[in-house]
């Protein structure tokens, strides 16, 4: 696969362009996403926004948001952080769809194919009452759109970078008023070896690389109705970082397909969204680089949904929501054999605005999973638009997350006898503005039970159980400030999270939770030179569950900063150095991140 994608810069050359038309129609996959705005805190990243960091997605969460990111060295195992809780208690969602792995019930995220995307949006707080299983802290939204009547486009961009590393990607599309048809192709490869002479660190065995094939095609038989079909193809391979050259090396393989066929009917008083699709992870570990695999498996999601909305009115709308999932797994070297199940859930969501000031939802959802018991969700949200400056937003809801299928059948330890974990949240979203500048406040509350954990046994092995109780709560803050002139503008955005997140039972602060994170990022365009400029730090982090200050992580401050210029119309060549000021860092305990590093890139769109 990876030859295929030597041959970007020729298809380049061939491809067809045409004169830009207006817009006729965008179509979302996720519909349920623009609602979710009304009475909760979404970050919106455009594909522009991500190729500043499009080294991977940890890199793009960690500068652009405030999620912590804990990775094992640079592109390597990552998980994020919303809020306090764990990368189990974050959902994925892939245009509208919940890609949670069945093994380890969290998204890998540095194999998610991050260049393929034309959004990714940030949202904050639970959701699983829309977004089902592990949407507790917050879920992170990988979404594509449809555009029509665009002609011929074709977009080329290429990065090359220190440690020997490519990130590329292919797109190229038609669309007229009835047909859109979308081809992409992605790659992400890198050497990653990279010393710390301070540190007395190298980053052996750290090569990574990561593929992507996207085709998304869509018709509009009329006005009112319309079919899509969205199919991906991520290959992903991620050696594990050792600290001695002679160190045994080890490596991880993952594929995976998703497939989503849609049918939407769309009318004044009714719109039905139809969704049948496939998912389908694979995973292989090698215990030695050149052996043979040592464990792995293969997860299977078939799914069906349908989603309607009825308008009652100019004011309120009642929608039902119903899906069912077939789980099918199969294990290789971790005692998983062949286990299934099956979900299915019902939702019914009330919307109503009785005025232009204000807003009101709420919810209520059942999910019932083969042999487990499962709480009836909730969620109610509200805004209201006190003055032309000032707007309030309030919103609670029920979450959960089952278990999943190392959780229950790995062996030794998996446990049949858990119980789904529940969160219970609130937040409240204080919203000012004033001319080009505005500013949210949000203070939230998250309270976790039975929350699942591996824990030591008598018996020598780990297993997990429905231990702690949790509770975390803080205080997110965004300032934006946005300006254009004639031949320039300025974009300004500011992030600060505080979070304080407790096991109950011991009152002390959990793992890789820091209590301070600030974020920026300035963008400025003059004619043809943009400039950019992103800083984030992060606060001291414990590493360990007893606040060991032996082991914890002290505070950083990390600066990029970059230029592009559009010399001709159509071609922008970019350069970017990635901490600046050769700060020493590490995001995951012994595994230390690169010193100041450069890049170039060059975008072509016909």
């Amino acid at each position: 696969m990876k030859k295929f994608f030597l041959f970007i810069p020729l298809l380049s050359c061939i491809c067809f362009s045409a004169q830009e038309k207006v817009i006729d129609t965008v179509f979302l996959f996720d519909n349920q996403q623009k609602s979710s705005e009304k009475t909760q805190s979404v970050l919106t990243l455009k594909n522009e926004d991500i190729k500043k960091n499009a080294t991977n997605l940890s890199e793009v969460l960690r500068f652009q948001s405030s999620v912590y990111i804990k990775e094992n060295g640079r592109g390597a195992v990552s998980s994020p952080s919303f809020r306090g809780t764990s990368a189990q208690q974050t959902a994925f969602i892939w245009n509208g769809l919940n890609i949670n792995s069945l093994f380890l019930g969290q998204g890998d995220v540095n194999n998610l194919g991050l260049l393929d995307y034309d959004q990714i949006d940030i949202k904050s707080g639970g959701g699983s009452v829309i977004y089902g299983s592990a949407a507790i802290g917050g879920s992170i939204h990988l979404n594509n759109y449809t555009k029509y009547n665009k002609g011929f486009q074709q977009k080329l961009f290429v990065e090359y970078g220190s440690f020997q590393t490519i990130n590329s990607q292919l797109v190229s599309s038609f669309s007229n008023e009835n047909l859109s048809v979308k081809f992409s192709a992605g790659l992400s490869d890198s050497e990653n070896q990279y010393k710390i002479e301070e540190k007395d660190y190298e980053n052996f065995n750290g090569q990574y690389q990561n593929e992507t094939i996207s085709l998304e095609a869509a018709y509009k038989f009329s006005n009112r109705n319309q079919i899509s079909w969205l199919t991906q193809f991520v290959d992903g391979s991620q050696n594990f970082p050792i600290f001695t050259e002679n160190g045994n090396k080890t490596k991880y393989e993952t594929s995976s397909a998703r497939n989503l066929l849609s049918y939407e009917y769309n009318s004044a008083k009714i719109k039905n969204i139809f969704r049948l699709a496939y998912l389908e992870e694979n995973f292989d570990y090698f215990a030695d680089i050149d052996g043979p695999k040592s464990s792995g498996g293969t997860g299977k999601n078939y799914i069906i949904k349908n989603d309607v909305t009825y308008q009652v009115g100019k004011q309120f709308n009642v929608n039902l929501v119903g899906e069912f999932r077939k789980e099918e797994a199969q294990g290789f070297g971790s005692g998983i054999e062949n286990p299934s199940r099956n979900v299915g859930s019902g939702a019914i969501l009330f919307r109503y605005s009785p005025s232009e000031k204000l807003y009101l939802e709420g919810g209520i959802k059942k999910d019932i999973i083969e042999n487990l018991t499962t709480p009836i969700l909730y969620s109610f949200g509200s805004s209201y638009q006190v003055s032309n400056w000032y707007q309030l937003k309030l919103n609670i809801s029920k979450n959960f997350r089952y278990p999943s299928f190392n959780d229950l059948y790995f062996q030794p330890g998996g446990n049949l006898d858990l119980k789904p974990e529940t969160a219970y949240q609130g937040e409240l979203s204080n919203n000012f503005k004033y001319k080009n500048l505005t500013l949210n406040v949000m203070p939230y509350y998250i309270y976790i039970n039975d929350m699942i954990r591996w824990m030591p046994t008598a018996k020598g092995y780990w297993s997990p159980m429905n231990t702690n109780k949790v509770q975390s709560y803080g205080l997110e803050t965004s300032l934006n400030y946005k300006k254009d002139w004639q031949n320039s503008g300025v974009n300004f955005k500011l992030g600060y999270a505080y979070t304080k997140s407790e096991n109950l039972e011991t009152k002390q602060q959990l793992s890789y939770v820091p209590f301070h994170k600030l974020f920026g990022n300035i963008d400025y365009n003059y004619r043809w030179i943009s400039i950019f400029s992103q800083a984030m730090f992060n606060g001291f982090t414990y590493t360990s569950t007893n606040e060991d200050l032996a082991s914890s992580l002290k505070e950083y401050l990390i600066i990029n900063a970059g230029i592009s210029v559009q010399p001709i119309n159509h071609y922008t060549i970019g350069f970017r150095v990635n901490n600046l000021t050769n700060q020493i860092y590490e995001t995951t305990r012994f595994f230390v991140m690169p010193k100041r590093n450069y890049a170039i890139n060059i975008s072509l769109n016909f």
